[in-house]
């Protein structure tokens, strides 16, 4: 008796869970009927709150819970496929309209090909020197501004399609500023770029050095390939008038300023400030830029920005 009475109370569960109707077999127990009942009441109760009805077709019911986490999953699927869509229909957009790059390049060749141009340009680019040897009285924040601009530099330089090849001189990697150099740039021990404790100044012929600080009396005119250009590893804080000009005299070297005042003019701002003092990495990208168009005007566009209180002479006529 017992036996039967458990087998017909586990095929009324299974009716009811699967969410079938219909009459139960005869089991002969009110008190097991009356539990079955309440249990399709408790189900059903759920499906009138949440609006939402059992699953069909014989599949589990789920707690609330689990429901919700499914919808949410579904909700992350679908956006990413939405997302993944839209990705590949950017992509065929830039193939129509730059139908001379191949995009199907991995990410692998890519980077592969930046280190080709980067090698390449140490044999035959033109050579740019961040002179670091400046830093000992800078403070932490002058430091951490400077990683960064080493940093934006470098980005620059690995994206252009004509790099220069780099120097950092002066630079030791037990000072402060190496340190805040590995804290802030990821990969940094990694650059292609030549990192040396030894000066400017001793590491190239003298002749070869023109070095670029907004104290020269000379606008730059060319980027010569047989030359070092150097910049003074400085930021705002720490500018001194004519520091970097008066260490380029002492070693006899040849300065030059980017063309400004030949290619811009002052404007109205309401603080009234002007100031040809720019970041190295401004100045890089007015060098790289021009060294690949052979256009000032365009260049000077690219590294000075408009915070400076200088604009280009045609857009004011």
């Amino acid at each position: 008796m017992d036996g039967k009475l458990e087998g017909r109370a586990q095929g009324a569960e299974l009716s009811v869970l699967q969410g079938q109707e219909g009459p139960l077999e005869a089991t002969g127990e009110d008190g097991l009927w009356e539990s079955f009942q309440l249990l399709q009441m408790d189900v059903d109760s759920g499906e009138h709150q949440d609006g939402e009805g059992l699953p069909t077709g014989g599949t589990a019911w789920y707690s609330k819970n689990v429901q919700r986490k499914q919808r949410h999953w579904e909700k992350i699927v679908a956006a990413k496929k939405s997302k993944r869509k839209q990705e590949k229909e950017r992509r065929k957009a830039s193939r129509a309209e730059n139908p001379g790059i191949c995009p199907q390049h991995s990410k692998r060749f890519l980077r592969a090909l930046t280190k080709e141009k980067l090698l390449e340009a140490k044999h035959s680019g033109p050579r740019l020197c961040v002179d670091l040897s400046m830093t000992h009285h800078m403070t932490k924040k002058e430091l951490s501004r400077l990683a960064g601009q080493i940093r934006r530099l470098y980005g620059s330089n690995r994206k252009a399609d004509r790099p220069f090849w780099i120097y950092l001189t002066g630079f030791t990697i037990d000072s402060p500023l190496y340190k805040e150099c590995l804290r802030m740039n990821d990969g940094f021990s990694t650059y292609l770029l030549d990192i040396t404790e030894e000066d400017c100044f001793s590491l190239f012929p003298l002749e070869t050095l023109v070095y670029l600080t907004p104290d020269s009396e000379h606008a730059l005119e060319e980027i010569d390939l047989n030359k070092v250009y150097i910049l003074g590893g400085l930021v705002d804080e720490s500018i001194q008038k004519n520091v970097t000009f008066q260490k380029a005299w002492e070693h006899s070297v040849k300065t030059a300023r980017l063309p400004i005042q030949e290619y811009m003019v002052r404007c109205q701002n309401e603080k009234n400030y002007h100031s040809e003092i720019l970041a190295i990495n401004q100045v890089f990208d007015v060098l790289s830029t021009y060294f690949e168009t052979h256009n000032w005007p365009e260049a000077l566009k690219k590294g000075v920005s408009s915070g400076k209180g200088y604009v280009l002479r045609n857009s004011l006529e």
